[in-house]
């Protein structure tokens, strides 16, 4: 079934577990993602971000992720994450996205909370949550690079940006970041115990992909309520694809040990939020 960000999180905190938003760019990744989801019996949130709008438009991504959604047996949340593009998170609210995520974070703070409140305002007129960041999770280039520009959440200016903005979800920054580490990333677990004691907004992990099944485990325990994963599940599927390819293999052979490797993955990281039987 077909719930938004505010429905899906509500109870995270309460009950010390996380909900993962696994982005999603193929009918592969989408169906393993929901089949996992349906298995545990967990609540779970799909959907592209707009740096993987490359691969289809949003409207695609729509037309295909939407109906399945709705038919789940589970609470689905279809999420636009990363949309620092107005007008594109403005469109995903459109087409019938149930959550989004409006990413002003290298905006000054001022200019980040105005352009939320706005975005927020929209979102929920329709009846979409809205997902926003403050701090700054870095992206591009290499994940160590870009740990050392990291710009720490301040607890006082979350409690006021969620206060103040309308957001349904806080993204947070506390030393991690986007892509593929080779270096095992440092967490600011006070940091984070500090803004969720003062902040009672669902908190929101992003750049997950280099942590340990501890150090995720250590995020919900000190307030995480929802986790984006990617990395794991593409070079899943990747992996999964190429290791069956030979010369006489076509596409449609791939495509359930893709899916199959991408439920199996996705499986592994609910049991670590603990959001298996949250359904």
């Amino acid at each position: 079934m077909l719930v938004n960000l505010q429905e899906i999180l509500a109870d995270t905190r309460q009950k010390h577990y996380a909900v993962g938003l696994f982005n999603c760019v193929t009918l592969e990744m989408t169906k393993g993602i929901l089949a996992a989801a349906e298995e545990l019996r967990s609540p779970v949130i799909i959907g592209p971000a707009e740096s993987l709008l490359t691969a289809a438009t949003l409207e695609e991504y729509a037309d295909m992720m939407l109906g399945m959604a709705r038919r789940a047996a589970v609470p689905v949340a279809l999420h636009f994450d990363h949309g620092f593009t107005p007008e594109l998170v403005a469109r995903a609210i459109d087409l019938g996205f149930s959550s989004v995520m409006y990413d002003g974070s290298m905006l000054p703070f001022e200019e980040n909370l105005r352009r939320t409140r706005d975005m927020a305002a929209k979102a929920h007129e329709a009846g979409c949550s809205l997902e926003a960041e403050i701090g700054h999770v870095g992206s591009n280039g290499s994940a160590e690079d870009d740990i050392s520009r990291t710009v720490y959440t301040d607890p006082a200016d979350a409690v006021r940006f969620a206060g103040e903005s309308g957001c349904d979800a806080l993204a947070v920054a506390i030393g991690t970041a986007h892509g593929v580490y080779t270096q095992t990333p440092v967490l600011n677990l006070d940091c984070l115990a500090r803004i969720a004691a003062a902040c009672p907004t669902p908190l929101v992990l992003h750049g997950g992909s280099g942590l340990s099944d501890e150090d995720f485990r250590a995020c919900v325990a000190n307030g995480i309520s929802k986790v984006n994963i990617f990395t794991h599940n593409n070079l899943a599927a990747a992996r999964a694809a190429n290791s069956h390819f030979n010369q006489s293999t076509g596409a449609f052979e791939l495509m359930p040990v893709i899916t199959e490797a991408v439920k199996r993955e996705t499986m592994h990281h609910m049991r670590v939020f603990g959001s298996d039987g949250k359904a």
